[in-house]
């Protein structure tokens, strides 16, 4: 975990609903139809890298799933890449944290190297605004590429990546979960109106939720600390609301109220902007007026040529040549 955007998101994935809603919603569907949600289990803790010498704290999810006749249980390990600038060292941090949760597995007796590691599905959900560029497996970093016969010995992993960005509103409104309905609030944050129905729209899906009482809990206590990025009065929009499907009335008005706060305020910012430019150019008149007066009484005494007034006052030569021809003869 690289900053403060993480801990509201690792809540939410403490939650096997939105668990779940990842996967239905933004995973290939086969992986979905294999797994039986039902048995979805937590296993998620802290492990010292010595690689990169930090301590993570990121999702690990088991599930069972059933293929060719057989239920065995894969680990759902879900990355959460919330940094301002795509990290392209990626694949190699993805690549050693799965092993250091591999060799937990066996230093806390899940299994054995005799008896082997059990599947991963690594994913990665990042909400950054930057178009992600990171190679999405490890063995695309090297460069050259190995003749043939070296190919089978380079290290492979790949990751799921889910980018938040790349989804249009069209996609996550056919979603229709509150997982889609909070990627929804991410994408729109830059709005004010667009954040407002967001908003609504998120709360609604909550309250049509089977799961609505929790949800609306850890997601309510998400939405304020998602708009305490945005500013002190994007918090006090929400200072009251304790649930997003309880104080739905209060809600909407807090959020109407803060949204014509920052309308007059941008209109307030525009007005002065506009001032400031006008003043500018009102500036730049008058400076240029004065040097046409300066070139004109220069014209008349008669003791600069044409290119010696114009160094002399920054006109043109063009315009000094101008204004000698309106000069009387």
């Amino acid at each position: 975990m690289s900053n403060h955007h993480d801990t509201g998101y690792k809540e939410l994935f403490s939650y096997p609903e939105l668990v779940r809603q990842l996967i239905e919603g933004f995973a290939p569907p086969e992986v979905a139809a294999m797994m039986d949600f039902a048995t979805l289990t937590d296993h998620s803790g802290s492990y010292i890298t010595p690689l990169f010498g930090e301590k993570f704290e990121d999702k690990v999810w088991s599930v069972e799933v059933k293929w060719d006749g057989t239920r065995q249980r894969v680990f759902v390990y879900l990355l959460l890449e919330f940094q301002s600038t795509v990290d392209h060292r990626l694949p190699i941090r993805m690549l050693h944290y799965v092993a250091c949760f591999y060799d937990h597995l066996i230093k806390t007796h899940v299994t054995t190297a005799r008896k082997g590691m059990p599947p991963i599905f690594p994913v990665v959900l990042y909400n950054g605004s930057k178009r992600w560029t990171a190679r999405e497996d490890i063995y695309r970093m090297i460069r050259p590429e190995p003749p043939g016969f070296m190919r089978v010995y380079q290290p492979h992993l790949r990751y799921y990546l889910v980018n938040e960005s790349a989804f249009s509103e069209e996609e996550l409104a056919e979603r229709d979960t509150p997982l889609s309905g909070i990627f929804e609030v991410e994408k729109a944050s830059k709005d004010v109106d667009a954040l407002q129905e967001a908003v609504q729209r998120l709360a609604a899906r909550i309250r049509a939720h089977p799961e609505k009482a929790r949800l609306d809990e850890v997601i309510t206590r998400w939405l304020k600390r998602h708009l305490r990025r945005l500013g002190a009065e994007a918090e006090k929009a929400l200072e009251q609301v304790n649930s997003l499907v309880e104080d739905n009335a209060m809600l909407a008005e807090n959020l109407q109220t803060w949204a014509e706060r920052e309308r007059q305020k941008g209109r307030q910012e525009g007005r002065q902007e506009g001032r400031q430019e006008g003043e500018e150019i009102g500036l730049q008149r008058g400076r240029q007026e004065n040097a046409r007066e300066t070139a004109i009484n220069l014209l008349a005494l008669g003791l600069l040529d044409d290119h010696q007034i114009a160094q002399t006052t920054g006109l043109s030569l063009d315009e000094v040549k101008a204004l000698r021809s309106d000069q009387p003869h």
